[in-house]
């Protein structure tokens, strides 16, 4: 993961556009059904959150653009299951992942509305329930209701913490803002990873020990 981000971060850093539509693209990708559960989105956007504090990119900017991002792929998997109703859900791509499918129907099933609200700060759900959601019916003006709060919410938990860390190593430890940066991807994993354990343990208590899957394609 370090020799894939390092580069990333020092590539961008020189050139702040293209940091932010990384920025754009992998929040979108994130959002994309089979796509989302391959591409390390959060993890991205957390390690190039940490360039604020330095001034090579902006607050509101980044944010803006992660948010903008999810927006697009949640909202494009949402019509693309509402147009084709159940239909999407047994063609190519999806129609080799039949467990992550089932798990973000029932998924929906059991929460509604909250699904879609709890499901973009659960991978690999999250890649699969907007397009679910617009398959089975849901209204669009519900979905956005609930989507877009859960967007803004995700988008600061990922982005802050990145700028809280690289600010708090600088404002008490010395630390220079570019030494932080490039470390801080041993944060993001462990963060994200903590993240997703805990996200997982409440899922699985709430559905009475419940597990579940990674997304693997049917053979």
């Amino acid at each position: 993961m370090a020799s894939f981000l390092d580069p990333l971060i020092a590539f961008v850093s020189a050139h702040p556009w293209l940091a932010y539509l990384t920025l754009f693209l992998a929040a979108l990708l994130e959002a994309a059904p089979v796509v989302g559960s391959l591409v390390p989105g959060s993890t991205i956007i957390l390690a190039l959150s940490a360039l604020v504090p330095g001034g090579e990119l902006t607050l509101w900017a980044v944010l803006a653009a992660a948010i903008a991002g999810a927006m697009v792929g949640d909202g494009s998997a949402f019509w693309i299951g509402h147009r084709s109703q159940r239909e999407i859900l047994s063609v190519w791509p999806l129609r080799n992942y039949p467990g992550v499918v089932a798990q973000s129907e029932a998924f929906f099933h059991s929460r509604g509305a909250l699904a879609v609200f709890f499901a973009r700060f659960v991978p690999p759900i999250r890649a699969f329930v907007p397009v679910t959601a617009g398959a089975l019916g849901m209204p669009p003006l519900r979905f956005y209701g609930v989507n877009i709060p859960a967007i803004l919410v995700w988008a600061l938990a990922h982005v802050l913490p990145g700028v809280l860390a690289i600010s708090a190593l600088h404002e008490y430890f010395g630390v220079p803002h570019h030494y932080g940066t490039r470390h801080l991807w041993m944060l993001a994993v462990l963060g994200g990873a903590l993240i997703i354990a805990v996200a997982i343990w409440i899922i699985r208590r709430r559905r009475g020990g419940g597990a579940i899957e990674t997304a693997k394609p049917v053979k």
